[in-house]
């Protein structure tokens, strides 16, 4: 029995060679296909030097299995989720390690509909097969064939906007070298915008660092283009562009958080009474914007899978979360990096705003720390310790996911990493900068009497 050492709780992620290589991907593709037993799957994968090889051998595990498998090549997450709902596959996977260094790889994993496959329902299976490597014969060998895609996937991005609406904007893009490029390429021709691409070859060498926006050195490259430029908006995503990052027509950084209160307010219109889930790390905004727009906040732990969850569990119109994942009804409940922007450009389209306009007001109203990250040698003992010290004063105290301690004009969420010994921050206030301010420094102090040293994401 050979262990396979690179699967975390939502995915796959390891080292090339040494923990991810052919034969691994070869032997978790089998685990796949002895855990779902499906018929057809779809296989995408993302433009890092690995992908292809990896790619291959996947599909070599499949057909082994007896698994016809589309191929439907270079894309990013969402392509793998797109194809897996609307071409009606028994699941899918996609080849990626998203934002990682140049030298990882993964893969991410879905049934049908899209559904994710994850720690608690699934990938501990597939990893036991994968690692046993006694896998059955099939009856017959599944075929791979080259299945293209893009076209209904673009159309359906642009079913999200009504083009007689948009307006001439000029927008600078940056994919990081990722793959973001090839999907704005494919959209230009269909809108009326004015792209001002920045890094925006697909280069699995990353020659401009790895993809990843929540990086502020990352940022600069966008910042300086818009102002260069006199550009109405920025976007910069992750190598595989599940993730969308916005930046105004100043060239300031949009937290996420604020994104998902703007997107909550358009979804909402139409369909009164409709739900939205978020997360809890911050959520004055998002429950404010819900209300008024007359729908219902639903709140769900942190990560893709759990909110995907919730949303079916509730029929969600829309699901935000503050790291930049935005999740949609018609996209299958999944996370996509492209339908929001396309969504907030038509809104400064109709709106006639900027986007600083759109957001300032509730940056104004509700001022947060930033997720702040820091390593600490016993993460249970840290968060008893600010429990016995925030408690008592408390109006509520909620464990959906870490512990968020609410009080009349601030609150804070303090959760542990899933997979690291890291312990993550966020601090929201009423209308009052200087009052976030001394509390996350309060906070802070605190967590270093702890042990607590920053991390560097």
């Amino acid at each position: 029995m050979k262990s396979i050492t690179c699967f975390k709780a939502y995915d796959l992620r390891g080292r090339i060679p040494s923990e991810l290589n052919d034969d691994v991907a070869y032997r978790v593709a089998r685990g796949y296909a002895q855990f779902l037993a499906p018929s057809r799957v779809a296989v995408g994968r993302d433009i890092r030097l690995s992908s292809a090889g990896l790619a291959d051998a996947v599909c070599r595990g499949l057909t082994d299995s007896g698994v016809d498998v589309d191929d439907i090549g270079v894309c990013g997450t969402e392509g793998v989720y797109f194809a897996t709902f609307h071409g009606g596959y028994d699941g899918g996977i996609m080849i990626t390690a998203s934002h990682n260094p140049p030298d990882y790889n993964g893969m991410k994993f879905v049934r049908e509909q899209s559904k994710p496959i994850s720690g608690d329902n699934g990938l501990k299976d597939i990893r036991g097969f994968a690692e046993q490597g006694e896998f059955s014969a099939p009856s017959r060998a599944g075929e791979r064939r080259p299945v293209d895609v893009q076209a209904d996937y673009v159309a359906h991005l642009l079913s999200y906007v009504d083009e007689k609406k948009l307006k001439p904007l000029k927008i600078v893009v940056n994919a990081g070298n990722g793959g973001a490029g090839l999907i704005i390429d494919a959209l230009e021709p269909h809108l009326p915008f004015e792209f001002i691409k920045i890094h925006h070859e697909p280069d699995g060498h990353f020659p401009n660092g790895v993809p990843n926006p929540m990086l502020e050195e990352n940022r600069a490259p966008t910042v300086a283009a818009i102002r260069r430029h006199g550009a109405d908006l920025g976007l910069a995503w992750d190598g595989d562009y599940d993730r969308c990052f916005f930046f105004d027509e100043h060239g300031a950084f949009i937290e996420g958080y604020y994104i998902v209160g703007l997107l909550a307010s358009v979804l909402l219109r139409g369909s009164a009474g409709g739900t939205v889930v978020h997360d809890p790390r911050l959520t004055w905004n998002t429950l404010e914007v819900v209300k008024a727009s007359g729908g219902v906040s639903v709140l769900s732990k942190s990560g893709h899978a759990f909110i995907k969850q919730r949303m079916r569990e509730v029929d969600g119109v829309y699901g935000g979360e503050m790291s930049a994942h935005h999740y949609f009804k018609r996209f299958a409940y999944c996370d996509s990096g492209m339908i929001p922007w396309l969504i907030v450009a038509q809104i400064l389209c109709e709106s006639g705003q900027s986007l600083s306009s759109l957001v300032g007001e509730r940056i104004g109203l509700y001022p947060v720390s930033g997720e702040l990250n820091y390593r600490v040698p016993d993460a249970r003992a840290t968060l008893a310790a600010i429990e016995a010290r925030y408690a008592p004063q408390a109006t509520t105290v909620d464990r959906t996911d870490g512990v968020s301690f609410e009080f009349a004009d601030w609150r804070f969420n303090l959760r542990s990493s899933n997979t690291e010994p890291l312990i993550r921050l966020n601090v929201e206030a009423r209308g009052s900068v200087k009052l976030m301010q001394a509390k996350t420094e309060e906070l802070l102090g605190m967590l270093k009497t702890q042990g607590a040293v920053a991390a560097d994401h």
